[in-house]
């Protein structure tokens, strides 16, 4: 069951243009025939959420568009925030309106053309900040052209571009931004800065259909992604990387404390994604006590911290020897970390114990799951000839354990 808030356009619109008596009478249809067209704009956003089609990160600029005036110039002094008259309050309701996306999931992140220590001074020192350092998870403040900066931010975050925001208040940054990214959504934000969010809560661009404690979390887990990207920088080879992170994962079936979590990431995943099957609650709650199906969730932590349920495999049992795997996605969050020669390693341990002779995968293609294109191949699946399906076939026998430095909790 999924809500769409009416109710918010009504108090928007008024009840005069919500509803016209006439097309009730004739009808008995509660919304004026203007309304339809806006009704079904927020209809589509939930479907389109529920489909995995949502946004999940918003890139900020700072000076004018986080808060009034310069902080390189006009210091942090005599910048525009707080909860007085004036364009100070404007800009303090917008951030307050940001915390809220973050504390519901949205990744907040900064590119701004400043000085860094220069650009992080406000939100330590101004005490009308209502956005603070430990809200941001990526921060990028330099001189560099901000498509590059935010091609830098991508590439830490592992999210597609079509699942981000960049606002700004400077139309040139918009459109280079616009030029060089194209799949990223860039609003061209009003002048005056009183009207950003009305013009914000029209778009309704972060649609969401689920909330769980992992998206409180979201945000910290980021931030210390980062720092294993510093940290790898160290190292001479991956495997060395790899071994200094102590990852620890536990393998666990669904329960009534991960299915919402489970039905969740299935609508987030889309990139690591070989099905690309959306589940809701229900859904998985059927799974979980059907035998014919054998499911997993993952977890993975390490020593900067606990990435929460970031896998799910569901395996099909076909017949007495055979297993298919009907369904495989993955956070990209923990990518190159071993994640899937552990899965795989686990999924062929359960076949042998219970008589499985082989494993089948699929891939079925979509817009943005490209990365998984080969990912049977990569894991020595052999191809199995069918002129409809891309279908794959790993002989349980013959399956040698992969490496992986991820230890199985117990």
């Amino acid at each position: 069951l999924f809500i769409c808030d009416v109710a918010a356009l009504q108090n928007k619109f008024g009840r005069n243009v919500m509803f016209d008596s006439s097309v009730y009478i004739n009808t008995e249809m509660v919304l004026s025939l203007d309304m339809i067209p806006y009704v079904a704009s927020r209809i589509m956003d939930i479907v389109c959420a529920a489909q995995g089609q949502f946004k999940k990160c918003l890139i900020l600029d700072l000076d004018n568009t986080l808060w009034g005036g310069i902080i390189g110039d006009d210091g942090l002094e005599n910048i525009q925030l707080g909860h007085g008259l004036g364009i100070g309050k404007a800009f303090t309701e917008f951030q307050q309106w940001i915390k809220k996306l973050k504390d519901r999931g949205i990744i907040i992140a900064v590119c701004s053309k400043n000085n860094e220590e220069t650009a992080k001074e406000p939100f330590v020192k101004h005490p009308d900040m209502v956005l603070r350092l430990d809200d941001i998870s990526v921060f990028m403040a330099n001189w560099d052209n901000k498509a590059d900066n935010i091609r830098q931010i991508q590439s830490i975050l592992n999210i597609g571009f079509d699942s981000m925001v960049f606002l700004d208040d400077n139309p040139f940054e918009r459109n280079i931004v616009r030029e060089n990214i194209p799949e990223i959504t860039v609003p061209e934000l009003p002048e005056d800065p009183g009207e950003y969010l009305e013009y914000l809560y029209d778009l309704n661009l972060f649609e969401t259909v689920s909330y769980s404690k992992a998206d409180a979390d979201r945000t910290k887990q980021y931030q210390v992604e980062a720092q294993r990207v510093s940290l790898q920088k160290v190292f001479a080879n991956e495997s060395d990387f790899l071994k200094s992170l102590d990852m620890m994962s536990e393998v666990r079936g669904f329960d009534k404390f991960n299915i919402p979590r489970v039905a969740q990431l299935s609508q987030r995943s889309n990139q690591f994604n070989l099905h690309t099957i959306r589940y809701t609650d229900a859904d998985i709650e059927r799974i979980s006590t059907d035998n014919h199906y054998k499911n997993f969730s993952f977890t993975l932590s390490d020593k900067f911290g606990d990435n929460g349920l970031i896998c799910v495999v569901i395996l099909e049992k076909q017949d007495e020897e055979t297993l298919f795997i009907n369904t495989w996605f993955m956070s990209c969050r923990v990518l190159k970390r071993g994640m899937e020669n552990f899965t795989l390693n686990t999924l062929v341990e359960y076949a042998r114990e219970n008589g499985f002779k082989r494993i089948i995968g699929e891939y079925i293609a979509t817009p943005k799951n490209k990365m998984v294109e080969e990912h049977y191949q990569n894991l020595r699946f052999t191809p199995l000839t069918d002129a409809t399906r891309n279908l794959f076939v790993l002989e349980i026998d013959t399956y040698e354990i992969k490496e992986c430095y991820i230890k199985k909790k117990l």
